[in-house]
């Protein structure tokens, strides 16, 4: 199992920022597609970013121009670069790791990320 640990998390006041990184144990890092997810409380976990193991990054529509997904391959990490944030964006977020061709899909613990109006 590839092991994921993020990091990053925190108490931010609205319209500040923060960087989450996201830190996988295999070098199956580089062949994979990454993503940020996130669960706040009674609700479901949604998908916030993407990029693909080519760079090609993907966003909700909730985050679109206020977030940036990023990866280092070298590092194994992928980060996710939080700007202008909102009390609605507090949540758990969820580093994932998938690869479809070998069907797997991993998730790390989690991160709090608490925004304060």
């Amino acid at each position: 199992q590839v092991q994921l640990v993020e990091s990053g998390g925190g108490l931010v006041q609205a319209g500040g920022s923060l960087r989450l990184s996201c830190v996988a144990s295999s070098s199956l890092f580089k062949i994979s597609n990454m993503g940020w997810y996130r669960q706040a409380p009674g609700k479901q976990r949604e998908l916030v970013a993407t990029i693909t193991s080519a760079g090609n990054p993907s966003y909700s529509n909730s985050v679109k121009g206020r977030f940036t997904i990023s990866r280092d391959n070298g590092q194994n990490t992928v980060y996710l670069q939080m700007n202008s944030l909102k009390p609605e964006d507090t949540a758990l977020y969820y580093c994932n790791l998938n690869l479809p061709v070998a069907k797997r899909s991993d998730w790390g613990q989690g991160t709090q990320v608490t925004v304060s109006s």
